[in-house]
C-alpha cells in the first residue's frame, strides 16, 4: 500500500453512526451532475452532462462503502443500519450511503462490493464498489491493514485483466471516487502542525489526481471526484462550543482542499482535451445547505 511522500505525514477518523442525509441538495445542484424528473423518466435514470453510464465503480472511504469490511468490523453491528435495512449491513450509516443515492439517481444498482466479488462469476452488471470505510489517499491509522485508494484502484486493475475486460467495455461506466478527510484527521492524530498543513493539503490533492488520471486511462469514461465536506462542522469539532458553532479554522483548510482540487480537475480536463471528463461532486455546500436548515451554523 503507498504510505505518503515523505514530505506528507498521514490521517484518520473512522465515521461515527450518522444519519444519511438527503442528496437532494447535492443531485440537484453539484458541479456536472444534471437531470431532472423528465429526464430521469427518460432514460431511466439521472445523467452526468447527458451521458448515462450503465456503470458504476466506487473508490473511496465509509461514504461509499457498502460492504467490503470484514463481518467483524464495527459497521456490520448494531445500531449500523437500524434505520434501513433494519439491521447492520456494513454501511457507515444507519441507512444509505453516497454510493446507493448516486446510484439511485442515475438508475442502476448500487455495485457489489469487491469482497463479495467471488458471488459473482463475471464483472457485475452494474461495476464493483472497491472503497473500504476508514481508508484515504494514503495509509490511515485507524485503517491499518485496509487498503487505501492506490490499493483499491490496483484491485480494480487487476479484476480487468482477470475478466480480460477491453477499454470499449469501460465507455460506458462513471468512477466515483470519495474523499472525506481521513487522511486530515491522521495528520492532526499524529501531531502534523497547523504551518505544514497547506503543504499537506497539496500533497493530498497531487495524489487525488493521479488516482483520477489512473482511473480515466483504464477506460472509465467520465470520473467524478467529491469535494471535502465542511468537516470543522463535525461533532470532533464542534464538541467545544457545545455542538453549536463549526470550527472556522478547520472548515478553511476543507476550503482550500476544494480550491486545489477544483484546480486539478480543470487541468485534468485540459490535458484529455474533454472539459467533461472529470467532474466535482460537491459535499461542501450539499453538507452546508443541510445544516443551515436544521441551525444556525456558519460556513
Amino acid at each position: 500500500m503507498m504510505p505518503p511522500p515523505a514530505r506528507c505525514q498521514r490521517v484518520s477518523l473512522l465515521s461515527p453512526v450518522r444519519s444519511a442525509p438527503s442528496f437532494s441538495p447535492l443531485l440537484s445542484d453539484i458541479q456536472g451532475v444534471q437531470g431532472s424528473s423528465s429526464e430521469h423518466h427518460r432514460h431511466g435514470g439521472g445523467g452526468v452532462y447527458g451521458f448515462h453510464p450503465e456503470k458504476l465503480f466506487v473508490f473511496g472511504d465509509s461514504y461509499a462503502d457498502t460492504g467490503n469490511l470484514p463481518k467483524s468490523a464495527i459497521d456490520w453491528q448494531v445500531p449500523y443500519g437500524i434505520t434501513f435495512p433494519g439491521k447492520p449491513y456494513g454501511h457507515f450509516s444507519d441507512g444509505l450511503v453516497l454510493t446507493e443515492f448516486l446510484a439511485k439517481y442515475l438508475g442502476l444498482k448500487s455495485p457489489v462490493p469487491y469482497a463479495m466479488r467471488k458471488n459473482t462469476p463475471k464483472l457485475a452488471r452494474y461495476g464493483m464498489n472497491f472503497a473500504y470505510g476508514g481508508t484515504g489517499v494514503f495509509n490511515t491509522s485507524v485503517a491499518a491493514g485496509e487498503p487505501n485508494m492506490t490499493a483499491q484502484i490496483d484491485f480494480f486493475q487487476n479484476l480487468l485483466k482477470e475478466l480480460a475486460c477491453k477499454k470499449s467495455e469501460l465507455e460506458s461506466s462513471l468512477a466515483l471516487v470519495t474523499v472525506s478527510g481521513n487522511d486530515y484527521t491522521t495528520y492532526i492524530a499524529d501531531g502534523g502542525s497547523d504551518q505544514g498543513f497547506p503543504s499537506f493539503i497539496a500533497c493530498v490533492v497531487d495524489q487525488i489526481a493521479v488516482n483520477l488520471k489512473r482511473i480515466h486511462d483504464m477506460g472509465v469514461r467520465k470520473v467524478a471526484v467529491t469535494a471535502i465536506e465542511p468537516f470543522g462542522c463535525l461533532p470532533k469539532f464542534t464538541v467545544a462550543n457545545s455542538f453549536q458553532q463549526c470550527n472556522e479554522t478547520v472548515n478553511t483548510l476543507a476550503r482550500l482542499h476544494n480550491t486545489l482540487l477544483q484546480q486539478a480537475v480543470a487541468k485534468l480536463n485540459s490535458e484529455c482535451k474533454d472539459p467533461e471528463a472529470f467532474i466535482i461532486l460537491d459535499l461542501y455546500d450539499a453538507f452546508a445547505s443541510i445544516l443551515n436548515n436544521k441551525g444556525n451554523f456558519s460556513f
